[in-house]
């Protein structure tokens, strides 16, 4: 299964960043790269405790970064 990052700049001047295949997933930081580093934290830290509560099996994953 393929992930993707998804980020875009706010009128506030934060960056928003989320992982649209994972529900939850949404992230804010002060740079794009923050913002999109926080998102990817956060997927993989879902995608563990899925397999850990057995919500789901152990899957290969590619994460890629798309400006939306």
């Amino acid at each position: 299964m393929n992930f993707h990052i998804e980020y875009e700049q706010e009128i506030d001047g934060r960056w928003l960043a989320e992982v649209p295949e994972i529900p939850g997933v949404l992230t804010y930081g002060v740079s794009a790269n923050e913002a999109m580093a926080k998102a990817e934290i956060l997927a993989l830290r879902a995608l563990a405790e899925r397999i850990e509560t057995g919500e789901s099996n152990p899957i290969p994953i590619n994460i890629e970064l798309v400006v939306a």
